[in-house]
């Protein structure tokens, strides 16, 4: 369908705006500074089909968490930001792929300035998140509360505070619980900017009723045009924002319906195999098999189990060695020439006989193997493989700087 033309930003490696694809993104409800909880649950997301994530940066371990998650995550990490600009600059030191700032929240000029001035500098991104129900006060009673109009002003008034320092690396949403008053404000927002706008309808509650508020407005937005990436808010796990996202899009006819997800990780200081290369020849072998399963091909197997265990199956390479495993289980250890071999025939097994029985067919010395590699790897490559402790030394020196 022909959408509103819009400037192009990119999130890390995923396009918004302008021709891209419309993107799905979801948030972490896990402590952000529980790193491996929280990656589990994003590769669980990707693994559903969500393009960008969200995470909480809410404290300073949170930043600190950030600095080890963002460079194993498998998509791009977005900070969200509240009251403390700090925190903002914490995030971007941490090497988030951008950031979301409440109008809200941080209402102090000099402080967005700030922060816009550090992400221009990066070259971060930052979402202009207005939210109905933290509108400031003036603007709220100058429009007569929160609507359409306030939330429009809102976001032309931090867009101003960009401009003076000349950043324009910029997207917007203006999120309320009320439907038509969402609808409004996005409609009144793509005529007055070029900027790529995030959908979403806030607190919109658990299911079935969060799930129909969301589609209606995110839908409606979508079927005029309007929106570069979307978020169904639910009071539910977060894999249901992104499979309902994702399903969104492709009952539109947005994005291609495909039956195989494959999810990798980026690569970091662990990696031991190609990630690339090895995914590349997964995803070609099993979309050709059309094997509708969730398959992560991981490039560790220090953390790739553990980071995708909500996969239906997957590879981890180490020493090697391929790991293949399911729903996080080590089935099975393989030379590393034969990983992609292997973990197409795991697949065609798993969709012939079901995972539980592919799970009870497992090498009984599979796990033993795994750990006992995964605590070579540590003695070789120490547990900070990707220099976080570094940027979480930096961190501390920003939040502990009073003349920030």
């Amino acid at each position: 369908m022909p959408r509103r033309t819009t400037r192009q930003i990119h999130v890390g490696s995923v396009a918004v705006g302008g021709d891209a694809p419309v993107s799905v993104q979801s948030m972490t409800t896990t402590k952000t500074a529980d790193v491996d909880g929280t990656l589990a649950q994003i590769y669980a997301l990707a693994a559903a089909g969500c393009d960008i994530v969200r995470c909480t940066c809410n404290e300073e371990p949170a930043a600190e968490g950030l600095a080890q998650i963002v460079p194993r995550s498998p998509v791009p990490i977005v900070a969200d930001i509240h009251f403390q600009y700090k925190l903002a600059l914490a995030a971007l030191e941490a090497g988030v792929q951008a950031l979301r700032l409440n109008p809200g929240n941080i209402r102090k000029p000099e402080h967005v300035k700030q922060v816009a001035r550090e992400a221009k500098d990066r070259g971060v991104p930052i979402r202009i998140g207005v939210n109905a129900g933290s509108l400031d006060p003036d603007i709220a009673e100058r429009h007569g509360g929160a609507t359409p109009e306030a939330l429009v002003a809102s976001a032309q008034r931090e867009l101003a505070y960009f401009a003076e320092v000349g950043f324009d690396d910029v997207k917007i949403s203006v999120k309320s619980s009320n439907v038509p008053v969402m609808i409004d404000a996005y409609r009144l927002l793509s005529e007055t900017v070029d900027i790529p706008l995030h959908l979403g309808v806030t607190e919109a509650g658990p299911l079935p009723g969060g799930l129909v508020k969301s589609t209606a407005g995110i839908a409606t937005l979508l079927s005029e045009g309007i929106g570069d990436t979307i978020r169904f808010s639910l009071t539910a796990d977060p894999v249901e924002e992104a499979k309902a996202g994702r399903q969104l899009l492709e009952a539109l006819g947005l994005r291609e319906r495909k039956g195989l997800d494959l999810i990798a990780c980026p690569s970091c200081g662990r990696a031991e195999v190609d990630v690339i290369r090895v995914a590349r020849e997964a995803q070609d072998a099993l979309e050709a098999r059309k094997i509708p399963l969730q398959v992560a091909v991981m490039g560790c197997v220090v953390n790739g189990p553990g980071e995708a265990r909500d996969a239906d199956l997957g590879i981890a390479a180490g020493r090697g060695k391929g790991h293949l495993f399911v729903r996080g289980k080590v089935v099975r250890v393989v030379p590393e020439a034969d990983m992609v071999a292997a973990l197409v025939d795991e697949a065609e097994r798993i969709v012939a006989e079901g995972i539980d029985a592919r799970l009870a067919a497992a090498d009984e010395n599979a796990e033993a193997i795994a750990a006992a590699t995964r605590e070579e790897l540590l003695q070789i490559q120490g547990r900070d493989a990707n220099h976080s402790e570094e940027r979480v030394a930096r961190i501390r020196e920003i939040a502990d700087d009073p003349g920030c």
